[in-house]
């Protein structure tokens, strides 16, 4: 698990660096419009929170396997919070929607990673219920844009400015590599987070979708619903269950 992910300071840092943008409202929409919803890899809950505080009034469940996220999600508490692996949760057929934000979908580096996952999403869902989720065009090259140049600073709860990057260490085919550091003058020693994600192009994840008894119902390149072409930015794929 990424430090990143599993650190209780580094978690309480994160809504300060992806704030809510356009891909949270796309996604909001979705979750008003269904009764019982699923995200998978909630982080923070960002998203189910502002849900209830938006009038949702249905069950909203959160799944999440890092510690340092599940505690933040937790403040919120009119929402069902589940600290581990969807695979291991034991729904079964018990949701109209199941969404994956924040390019999540892209932690699953092996072909059989996404299997596990689309099956329990599978295992979760109502039948012909839906699950949306987004991952990176690979013809975007998106990584080539992570370097130190790019920063990003923000204060945390104590009011401590603290400057985030990331920085590339290997590209192998589909897998990128990276780094995220945090940094403060207050602090002896950085924060550095490993991570590797998988950029898969839209044919494979279509082939794993069909597979595992999904659907493509709506495809998008980018979060004002504009058609995907392969020069879109993102992969955002609505399906639902065969």
């Amino acid at each position: 698990m990424d430090e990143l992910f599993e650190d209780a300071y580094l978690a309480s840092l994160y809504d300060r660096v992806c704030t809510w943008g356009p891909s949270d409202d796309f996604y909001l929409h979705l979750v008003q419009s269904a009764n019982d919803v699923l995200d998978v890899g909630c982080g923070t809950g960002a998203l189910l929170r502002r849900a209830r505080q938006s009038g949702h009034s249905g069950r909203l469940v959160g799944v999440d396997p890092a510690r340092g996220m599940i505690a933040v999600a937790r403040n919120e508490p009119d929402v069902d919070w589940v600290h581990g692996f969807l695979e291991d949760s034991g729904f079964e057929h018990e949701f109209d929607l199941a969404v994956m934000t924040g390019h999540a979908f892209q932690v699953l580096v092996t072909d059989d990673d996404v299997r596990e996952l689309l099956a329990a999403v599978h295992r979760a869902l109502r039948p012909g219920r839906h699950f949306a989720f987004e991952t990176r065009n690979p013809g975007r090259v998106a990584w080539v844009e992570w370097t130190p140049e790019q920063v990003v600073e923000v204060e945390d709860a104590a009011g401590t400015r603290v400057r985030v990057w990331s920085e590339v260490e290997d590209v192998d085919g589909e897998l990128v590599t990276f780094t995220q550091t945090y940094a403060s003058r207050s602090w002896e020693a950085h924060h550095v987070s490993h991570s590797t994600l998988r950029f898969m192009p839209a044919e494979t994840l279509d082939h794993l979708l069909d597979e595992a008894g999904f659907t493509v119902d709506e495809r998008y390149g980018s979060w004002d619903r504009s058609l995907f072409t392969p020069n879109s930015p993102e992969i955002i794929t609505v399906a639902s269950t065969r």
